[in-house]
């Protein structure tokens, strides 16, 4: 399975078979010269579920021929002109692993062909000085069917840019200002897809349900489904990543589902709890699995990143090469551990639990007051949660029992600081101010609870090496330099605090 980053834009264009209307691009933004690369027949077919759950998520599914890249393409939003193309190789049926990667906008739904796109592609290579291509241009004569069939076609001329995965994305701002200067337009629509649905009536089955949508402009419940409406999207847009074990996947991930199951507790006057704490409970479960694959990923740069930066005479013994056996073992049951939850049915039904929550959300009659009192009282019972579980931990003494207690005032911190989130344009720098002095307070316990946790892996190392008959010098010292660190977290905290829990803060907020 194959993937690029793919950077292009669209434009409309006026003729396929003449093309006096294209403007000359030599010597525009670096190009040196304009090459034709002659014709080429595509024939795609778009695949989706009955009520199009890919497109209305920003993504496309299809199955094309001809054409240097036939094959299986699913295209996903990334930021500005950009999406991502996963590739793979042409079947007759759609392969598993695209399948797989579509679950989180299908939910398990069934998928079939929606409608075919054919298109006579004419395109040219816009080239550099030293003969590198640093885009390609192709004009496409396109006709579209709806699928299994239907009565309307439609047809139409669109060309396109696409950047060289190495070229400048300043290189399209260039190209669009002599395009634009020539009277060429960019496309109404953002792929042939979108067109496609539209011009032909494939697109107007029914969408999401979204009725029972009472939401008042203007109101606390508006401000805090919008919220919601990105952290679903963001949860489901994030799948496929760590289906594909990309780099912090799972931890955006994971923040995520924390962000919704806070905002869902702290926003319970605006959202029926009934509904919405089974829904908490689910997340809270996808997060401890995907926590245990983090955790880990944590732990190992960690780890060895303290060996790293030992002195060499300090690292007695087989130390690198026991913590990667460990790692290793640990690493492949984590990561197997998030496969199985992805693939599970329970979440599946998660997924439907949260579209059904921003589709019809269990408005409460607050909902309809104006945001800054009801998001300020919200925030403020956080703070105080997060103030007496603060005061507790610093009571307590040193020991197992403080850094619970610290690791608790932690979990509280996190809620009051995702609190103040969907509360920033109707409360302003007030909330963004104190929602970034109560991160502070979390980062200083989040440290704290690291360095716990590694000391549990080191105690853990140590002993397997005393087993082995290794040394266990070195697993000792950096012990010891995880408790140190710890201590001088705690020796922190009470000026963190003392900024965080300022009167003049929470009055600015109240008013």
């Amino acid at each position: 399975m194959a993937h690029k980053r793919e950077t292009e834009r669209k434009y409309e264009a006026p003729s396929a078979r003449d093309s006096s209307w294209l403007p000359d691009l030599s010597g525009v933004g670096g190009v040196e010269s304009v090459l034709d690369q002659g014709t080429d027949e595509l024939d795609a077919v778009y695949y989706d579920t009955d009520d199009l759950r890919i497109a209305r998520a920003s993504a496309t599914l299809r199955r094309r021929t001809g054409g240097a890249d036939a094959g299986w393409h699913l295209k996903l939003p990334l930021s500005g002109d950009s999406r991502e193309e996963v590739q793979a190789p042409l079947s007759d049926t759609l392969p598993d692993t695209l399948r797989e990667l579509v679950l989180s906008r299908t939910r398990g739904a069934d998928v079939r062909p929606v409608v075919r796109v054919r298109s006579t592609r004419r395109t040219r290579h816009l080239v550099g000085p030293e003969g590198d291509v640093l885009a390609e241009l192709s004009v496409d004569a396109v006709r579209a069917d709806p699928l299994p069939s239907g009565d309307t076609s439609a047809s139409w001329t669109e060309m396109e840019i696409e950047l060289a995965e190495d070229s400048d994305p300043a290189l399209l701002d260039t190209l669009d200002k002599t395009l634009r200067a020539n009277s060429i337009a960019r496309a109404d629509h953002p792929s042939k897809l979108a067109r496609a649905l539209e011009e032909t009536g494939a697109g107007t089955q029914p969408g999401p349900d979204t009725s029972a949508r009472t939401d008042e402009p203007g109101s606390a419940g508006e401000e805090i489904l919008r919220y919601l409406d990105e952290q679903v999207s963001a949860l489901v847009e994030l799948d496929p990543s760590v289906r594909r074990d990309l780099p912090d996947a799972v931890h955006k991930m994971r923040v995520t589902c924390r962000r919704l199951r806070s905002v869902l507790r702290s926003y319970r006057p605006v959202l029926a709890r009934e509904v919405t704490d089974p829904i908490r409970a689910e997340l809270k479960w996808l997060g401890a699995e995907l926590g245990a694959e983090r955790d880990q990923e944590v732990l190992r740069e960690r780890l060895g990143s303290h060996i790293r930066t030992s002195p060499t005479e300090l690292v007695l013994g087989p130390v690198e090469a026991r913590l990667r056996v460990w790692d290793v073992a640990r690493t492949a049951d984590a990561r197997q551990r998030t496969l199985d939850a992805l693939r599970s049915p329970r979440y599946l039904a998660l997924l439907d639990s949260v579209a059904t929550l921003v589709q019809r959300p269990p408005l409460r009659r607050r909902a309809d007051r104006a945001p800054e009192k009801v998001m300020a009282k919200a925030i403020l019972k956080e703070y105080e949660r997060l103030a007496a579980r603060v005061a507790h931990a610093m009571e307590v003494p040193p020991g197992m029992e403080r850094d619970t207690a610290l690791h608790q005032a932690r979990k509280a911190a996190k809620r009051t600081r995702y609190a103040t989130e969907p509360a920033r344009s109707a409360l302003g720098k007030p909330a963004k101010r104190f929602g970034k002095r109560v991160k502070a307070v979390q980062k200083v316990l989040g440290e704290h609870q690291d360095s716990v946790v590694a000391r549990d892996a080191l105690h853990q190392l140590a002993v397997a090496a005393q087993t082995a008959g290794e040394a266990g010098f070195t697993w000792g010292l950096l012990y010891g330099q995880e408790r140190a660190l710890a201590e001088q977290r705690e020796r922190e905290l009470p000026a963190v605090w003392a900024e965080a829990s300022k009167s003049g803060t929470r009055k600015a907020l109240a008013h």
